[in-house]
């Protein structure tokens, strides 16, 4: 069973939570830690529905066939406010339940949101990188702050800025389809952290990890 390398606050309250991301953004690191070897990546997605529940799923892919090795999924109720910048706070208890049942510990983490372009510097990806220990990339569908439009053909890239500092990149996976937004988690460069985007989209704008743990967040869904 994976264990977290910390023990998680769940704050409730708005207020506490900004007092929390402020505190913790200083422990993330930015440069890859070493020895740094991809066997295993595990992609993480959660989805809600209308009556306030969330479900959760982890999948995990081998790295170099892209087939899943092993899922976790949980479930819960949303307790926590939406407030723009911390929707980890309404993600992490649920990622946490599923991520505490895998049978495996990945050796990268990627998250379907942002690592530090966020606003503090603080989004869900270096959460959960500083919870796990693990590297931990950021890739989200949106952007925080202003970027280049990177050019047309997969592999372009240009920064996103947030008041004048870089802090990721948009990158194109697919010839003239809208880029991501890649940022750094935790224990990962900006660099390292795209070429492991672009390893993960050989055929669609998403990860597979990204694609393949929403995939199981919507049959979850219609369990429910």
């Amino acid at each position: 069973m994976m264990r977290l390398t910390m023990t998680a606050e769940l704050p409730t309250d708005p207020n506490a939570a900004v007092a929390l991301q402020d505190r913790l953004r200083g422990s993330v690191e930015t440069t890859v830690a070493e020895p740094f070897r991809v066997r295993t990546v595990a992609g993480l997605d959660s989805a809600y529905d209308d009556r306030g529940s969330v479900v959760a799923a982890v999948v995990v892919l081998d790295a170099a066939t892209l087939q899943p090795i092993d899922t976790a999924t949980a479930r819960g109720n949303v307790s926590f406010p939406y407030v723009p910048g911390l929707l980890a706070f309404r993600e992490l208890p649920t990622t946490i339940a599923a991520l505490e049942k895998l049978g495996t510990t990945p050796d990268l983490l990627i998250c379907d949101g942002q690592g530090i372009a966020h606003p503090r510097r603080f989004g869900l990806a270096c959460h959960l990188g500083l919870l796990t220990g693990l590297p931990t990339i950021g890739v989200a569908k949106t952007v925080w702050g202003d970027y280049v439009e990177p050019g047309p053909a997969r592999g372009d890239f240009g920064d996103i800025t947030i008041e004048g500092e870089v802090v990721g990149r948009a990158v194109r996976t697919q010839p003239g389809i809208k880029p991501v937004f890649v940022s750094v988690g935790h224990r990962i460069d900006l660099d390292t952290a795209c070429e492991q985007v672009l390893a993960l989209t050989p055929k669609y704008r998403q990860p597979e990890t990204t694609r393949r743990a929403d995939h199981l967040c919507r049959m979850l869904l219609r369990e429910n």
